[in-house]
């Protein structure tokens, strides 16, 4: 069952529900690194947007946003905008990153000086890819 049916506006589902729904080592493994290396707390949020409806996990340093997750069944989503000013270091480690990562950036266009990825979180070499643009995200505040 898709995951916005199976809690709506008003119905909030717990981070051990979401842990369930995801099952994945790699939900785990990204969650704990956040948690432990830059001292947050998930936030959870629940967004109308057609793209991705239902309830996501948001997480926030100095005010600014770090990454978006949005559960599925058996991996997730991890939305990443890479601003303007990251762009420059974001593409010299491009070649280190997975070929699909590689694919997403080059394919996503640039707006407003930001591209919005919606990475597809499925495989470790995947989740190290985002763990590298959540820290460049973090370097350049």
């Amino acid at each position: 069952m898709k995951w916005s049916a199976l809690y709506g506006p008003n119905n909030q589902p717990s981070l051990d529900e979401i842990n369930r729904y995801v099952n994945t080592q790699l939900w785990q493994r990204l969650n704990l690194f956040l948690q432990s290396i830059y001292h947050i707390d998930p936030k959870l949020y629940y967004s109308q947007c057609s793209m991705q409806p239902g309830w996501n996990v948001k997480y926030r340093k100095y005010g600014k946003s770090l990454c978006t997750l949005y559960p599925m069944s058996g991996f997730y989503i991890a939305l990443i905008v890479i601003s303007n000013k990251e762009s420059l270091e974001t593409q010299l480690m491009l070649p280190s990153y997975s070929e699909y990562t590689q694919n997403l950036y080059q394919n996503t266009t640039s707006s407003h000086g930001s591209r919005w990825l919606m990475i597809k979180v499925t495989e470790p070499k995947v989740l190290d890819d985002v763990i590298s643009l959540i820290q460049i995200r973090v370097k350049s505040t």
